[in-house]
Order: structure tokens, then sequence, then C-alpha cells
């Protein structure tokens, strides 16, 4: 027997085994990122999962991986015919299934995901499991992977039967059973060394998830490489890189087949070519907006559950917004909105929002399909209202527009038309545009963590979370003054 393996470091292992021998040599090495939403979610559709079958019997953790394998087995003898965390032991290859339903003489194998379809490793996630199943001694009936149905729309109490798809993959996953056996000795042959084992990168440092260890394993690649090409797909990058086409400097001497705006970010870098302004595209752009300008930008938070009334799962939910109005003397007056934690921000903030924008008005948002999007979804929910919000969407126009052209372009965008480039590219040296210089709330994914998990704060932390919301929305849109600023003076140079 080698190395021990779980269902977790099993399909660590398919993707790289380099990452278990990190994790057990060199774990200081990986970068951890806050994934507190993602384990949150996945527990809150564990335990409805497990509602799901009504009464479900639970095998508790132990850190004593027996004592779960011989309360399971307990579980099973007493008659039980829906067993969560049902644990098992062979060979040194653990696993923990998710629901163990009884049928007759057999068993249903089933794993509960939150995500909204079935992926490759979900398959070998399970096939690992009926592996060890088999080998225990388990006779397996039906293989499912139970996940979320995106097409369900909650009405009044949630609806668990509509809310999950069982999909069935006995079939794929009997297809794999012979060669689990050779994957497991590979990977255990692979860690069993005190010696760091050789494997260079490839698309397995992205697929199926970015690895912890990236860093690490890319910290030899150096500035300006094909890993910084903007928009290049991650096969494309690591087949330029084993083809020795590394650097900028290789692209630009061995010219492989790359698009027009690819090889526009290399060439501009390298040649240090001076700053694209081109002044009559962006006058264009320019002499179609009127003042008073609305600069919007929402923030939104998803739940894999639907919490609320006409909610579907992951369903983008608005629970703040940022609005800087710019008139023509150059004066700017801001509004806000912020909903109230824990209660269903939408239909507060739809009335907010037509109270804050007379219709036909000139309106910009940073790529402005998702403002869209969000406008569109509240036009659909609240018919009272949706003449008005959809006035404010047609009269949306995309400040991205001159940068995604490439009116405006300069090195430091680094090929990028996002506003978190364009921004630090267009002010450098401003610090009052610095996200990096806001207090607790930097990004659109801290946003949405904090309003989502704001009811267990206590009240001070409440009303500081608040106040760094505020702080980081109202930035977004101050950008967007500031960015349309920079445009306005670009063109009037001659």
């Amino acid at each position: 027997m080698g190395k021990n393996l779980s269902k977790s470091k099993y399909c660590k292992g398919l993707q790289c085994p380099k990452i278990l021998w990190l994790d057990e040599h060199r774990p200081e090495l990986a970068y951890v990122s806050d994934n507190k939403s993602v384990l949150e979610e996945g527990k809150r559709v564990g335990e409805l999962a497990r509602e799901y079958f009504g009464s479900c019997s639970l095998v508790e953790f132990n850190y004593d991986l027996n004592v779960m394998v011989e309360d399971t087995f307990k579980l099973m003898n007493s008659g039980c015919e829906c067993i969560a965390e049902a644990s098992f032991l062979y060979d040194g290859l653990f696993c923990s299934v998710d629901i163990l339903r009884k049928c007759e003489s057999d068993y249903d194998l089933i794993e509960v995901k939150s995500s909204t379809s079935v992926s490759e490793i979900h398959i070998e996630d399970v096939s690992y499991q009926y592996y060890v199943l088999i080998n225990s001694g388990i006779p397996i009936n039906h293989v499912y992977i139970m996940h979320i149905n995106n097409q369900y729309v909650r009405q009044g109490e949630l609806d668990l039967q509509s809310l999950f798809v069982m999909e069935e993959c006995t079939d794929k996953v009997k297809m794999r059973q012979e060669k689990i056996e050779d994957r497991i000795e590979q990977i255990r042959t692979f860690i069993d060394t005190e010696d760091e084992p050789e494997r260079d990168i490839n698309i397995y440092c992205e697929n199926p998830y970015k690895c912890a260890y990236y860093s690490y394993c890319h910290r030899d690649i150096p500035k300006q490489s094909v890993f910084d090409i903007k928009d290049l797909r991650f096969k494309r990058k690591y087949e330029l890189y084993h083809q020795g086409i590394v650097t900028f400097k290789d692209i630009i001497e061995k010219r492989p087949k790359m698009g027009a705006k690819q090889m526009e970010q290399v060439e501009t870098a390298y040649y240090h070519k001076p700053d694209v302004i081109n002044r009559e595209e962006i006058r264009e752009f320019i002499n179609t907006l009127y003042y008073p300008v609305y600069h919007l930008d929402f923030e939104t938070f998803q739940m894999a559950v639907p919490e609320y009334n006409d909610l579907k799962p992951y369903e983008k939910i608005p629970f703040q917004y940022s609005l800087h109005i710019e008139k023509e003397d150059g004066t700017l007056e801001h509004r806000e909105f912020l909903g109230e934690e824990g209660t269903d921000p939408r239909r507060k903030l739809a009335e907010q929002l037509v109270n804050d924008i007379p219709e036909d008005s000139c309106i910009l948002a940073f790529n402005m399909s998702f403002e869209k999007g969000v406008i569109e979804r509240l036009a659909e929910m609240y018919g009272d209202l949706a003449e008005h919000l959809m006035n404010i969407h047609d009269h949306i126009s995309d400040l991205m527009i001159p940068f995604e052209k490439k009116s405006y372009y300069t090195a430091a965008m680094e090929g990028s038309y996002s506003i978190k480039y364009v921004l630090p590219a267009l002010f450098p040296d401003d610090p009052s545009l610095d996200y990096h210089n806001l207090e607790g709330i930097h990004h659109g994914g801290e946003a949405s963590d904090a309003f989502k998990y704001m009811t267990r704060f206590t009240p001070e932390e409440r009303a500081k979370t608040r106040e760094n919301l505020l702080k980081y929305c109202g930035l977004d849109t101050y950008a967007m003054v500031k960015v349309l600023e920079k445009l306005r003076e670009a063109a009037k140079e001659n």
C-alpha cells in the first residue's frame, strides 16, 4: 500500500500529481484564496440535498477515518435507507459518499454538486468513489450526480424536487474503472519521494482549476511573456511555451500565428510604441453624449439556492449602485443606493433608480452589457416600473468602447480594456483612484461576499462594512468621471 488518497487528493493528482507532493512538503508555497462563499454555498446545497431524500442518517466527521467507516457499516447493517457521508476505506483509498441510498439488495451512489452541470472532473470524482465502494464489497446499482437546476424559479416555499437535477452517469463511471488502478499507482509513485519531482508547466496548471501553486511553478517565466497576453486561450499559451516561444522578443522574432489585437499588445510593449490616441474616433464617441451625464455602476451577488421569489439559482441580484451626475459646468452630484442586508433589495433599488435617473437621460456604464442585463431583469419583474427602466436601459452608452476599439491605448493597459487596467494606466500616480488604498473592499467579489454575509456581523462591523461598500462602489463611478475627462482632454489636443 502506497500513500493514502482521498477522493479530493485523487482528483488533484489527476490534474497534476505535483500538487500532492507540494501539499505534503511545501504547503507554505500555496496561494490560499478566500473561497468562503464557495464553501458556504456547497454546505447549504449539501444540507438541502439530504432533505431532498427525506430521512437521511449522517456519519459524523472523525479524524480517525476507521471510526467513520465503522459508523457507516453500523448504519448499513441497521437497515438505514439513506446515509449521508457514508465512508469507506480500501487499500489506503478513502472516500465519503454524499448520499448512499439503499435499493433492495444494492445501493445508489449520489454525488452532490453546487454547479449547474456535470463536468469531466465530476465524473472522475464519482468514478474513484465507485472503485473504492466496489472493492469494499458494496454493490452499486446506479451512480448519479445531483446538481442545481438553473432553470428553476422560486415561487413561495423552496421546491427541492425542482431545485435539483439527478443526472445518471453509471455507464461513464464503469468505462473509467479499468484505468483507475493504474492512475492511482502513477500518482502514488510520483509523490512517494523526498526530492521535489520535476514536472513542466502545462494546461493542467489552469484546468480544471487554477492550481494553488501556479505562481511557484511559473516563477521562472519572465515578464512580458505569452502568459501576459490578453484574450489568448490557455491552450495556445502553453503550445507556444512548449515550442520555445515564451517572451515578447520570441514572438517578434518567430511571428507565430496570433490575433491582431494580441500582436498589437506585444509590439506596443516590445518596441515601446507611443500611446495610440485616435482623436477623431474619440471625438465621435464624445459627440454621442450630452449633459448631464449619469455615470452608473451596479454591484450584485449570487446564491446557489434562491432565497427570494422570482429568483433563479446563481441569478445576479443587484444590491447597490453608485451614480455620479456630471453637469455641464463641471460640478458633480453623487447619489447611491445600498440595500438592507438580509432582505431582497431588488424592488427598492429599482424604485430609487427610476427616481434618480429621469427618462431620456445620457447614461454611461463601463461594460454596459452588465448594467443593461440587470435593468432588463428588473423591468421583467416590476411591470409598473418597466417603461421607465427600459428607457434607462435604452439610453446607456458604453465608456469601454474607445478602449475596446483601441481608440485610446497605452502599453500600461497590457492588452486589456477593463477599467481595472485602464484606470491605473491613465492615472498611475493618483492615490485617490487606487483601489488598493480602499479599506476592506477592493473588488467586486469582496463586495458581493460582504453584503451576502453581513447579517452575521456585529452592529459595529455592519456599519463599517456598509461604509466600505459605499466607498468602493462610489470609486467605480468617480473613476468613470475621470476616465471621460481624460478622453475629452485627448480629443481636444492638437
